[in-house]
């Protein structure tokens, strides 16, 4: 199971994008409010999420996913309770991955501390611990991904597909979306 957390003015596309990516490899993701409510996209569009943060089951969890967005990664980041399931994530060797702003969430947290890792531009600093790698469009360190920005989409998506089911089916996914 993947946990894709959704707070107000989470960026769209790093949220949709690689729900639907993995999705069409058959693995079984679910977007989660951290609000109890449908959750508004920082560019008007409101998702109906799956379920609620306090339903989240770890012991269920292939990975944990943080999109960005300048508002969505602020109330990611001003939410308790996300700080200590990522945290908890990855205590137990789980995958956590963020997109954009995101990632330096998870620096602030302490995570990265001597990871390769990448965000969204002129953020670097954020990414405590961290050697910043402004150049990839994503960068797998350990098990952790970190992705740039919506642009980067469909390859952070792709990205978090090849880490739970491998390259082949992640080409299947590239494959049959003509990317």
């Amino acid at each position: 199971m993947v946990y894709i957390l959704l707070a107000p003015g989470f960026e769209e596309a790093e949220a949709l994008v690689p729900a639907d990516l993995l999705r069409r490899a058959n693995i079984e993701t679910a977007l989660v409010t951290v609000t109890g409510k449908p959750v508004p996209g920082s560019h008007g569009i409101t998702v109906t999420a799956d379920i609620a943060l306090e339903d989240v089951d770890l012991s269920k969890a292939d990975m944990v996913v943080l999109p960005g967005g300048g508002l969505g990664y602020k109330n990611l980041g001003g939410e308790p309770r996300v700080e200590r399931l990522v945290k908890e994530a990855a205590e137990k060797g789980l995958w956590v991955a963020a997109i954009c702003a995101a990632p330096t969430l998870l620096g602030k947290w302490g995570l990265l501390t001597g990871k390769d890792a990448v965000c969204y531009p002129g953020m670097e600093e954020g990414l405590t611990g961290a050697q910043a790698r402004m150049d990839q469009r994503f960068v797998t360190d350990g098990k952790i991904i970190t992705g740039r920005a919506a642009g980067s989409a469909f390859d952070f998506g792709l990205a978090l597909v090849e880490a739970l089911v491998g390259r082949d089916e992640a080409g299947k996914v590239r494959h049959d979306i003509y990317y």
